[in-house]
């Protein structure tokens, strides 16, 4: 299914329709040896959240983050996107919204996303999630695991942000984590295309850009979707 509002994801400046200026932040390379991603609130729902196929790799994350503050100054940082590129080969020709296989109806928000309830969202293999963290009745993921790399960053991750090794790793396996834009909520599980249909990137959507669900009631979600521009190209 298409996504009808416009992705500005991983565009550096003031894309064309968007209000406010943005930067790009790399936030590393996820594994994802078994190729299932999963997208998820990493601290009440790892293990629990969309699980979308991706050819196995390791794949570089980023976070998209919109500039509020009135002179543009950095004061009012809000995390817009998190993002994992599977390949920067061709342009993106197609955004649509992810379906879960056998997924019933999407519900009052007219889409299946990422369920977020302690404002962070992260991408994780699905199959490392289960070998290699440790089990969440015995263990405190916020505290023990995720929250000591949101509040003592180190300097190459922006605030908020982190790319975290899971407790039990062997060979790396890790979660690439990202505070939740202005919050908590239901946020689109998206995937950008090359115009053959190839598959070039998995996104989610804060909801902080761009018109609200409400304005774009009057369209239909299978119009064709509206892919931002790069000023820079």
């Amino acid at each position: 299914m298409s996504y009808f509002r416009p992705l500005f994801a991983l565009l550096p400046g003031t894309p064309d329709g968007a209000s406010h200026p943005q930067s790009v932040r790399d936030l590393g390379v996820l594994q994802v040896p078994s190729g299932r991603l999963e997208a998820s609130d990493p601290c009440v729902g790892l293990g629990e959240g969309l699980v979308i196929d991706v050819p196995p790799g390791a794949y570089p994350v980023f976070v998209t983050v919109v500039d509020f503050s009135d002179t543009h100054d950095g004061s009012d940082l809000i995390e817009a996107y998190l993002s994992l590129v599977v390949s920067d080969a061709a342009p993106v020709a197609e955004v649509r919204l992810f379906t879960p296989e056998g997924a019933g109806p999407a519900g009052a928000e007219g889409y299946h996303g990422v369920s977020v309830d302690s404002g962070t969202v992260a991408f994780a293999d699905a199959a490392a999630i289960a070998a290699y963290m440790p089990p969440a009745d015995s263990n405190d993921w916020y505290n023990d695991v995720f929250a000591p790399e949101l509040l003592d960053v180190p300097d190459h991750f922006p605030n908020g942000a982190g790319n975290v090794t899971m407790p039990l790793a062997r060979a790396g396996e890790n979660v690439v984590l990202s505070l939740s834009g202005w919050g908590d909520g239901l946020f689109p599980l998206l995937t950008a295309h090359a115009a053959d249909g190839s598959l070039l990137g998995v996104h989610i959507d804060l909801l902080v850009v761009g018109p609200s669900f409400d304005e774009n009631e009057e369209h239909d979600v299978n119009d064709e979707p509206l892919v931002a521009e790069d000023p820079d190209q």
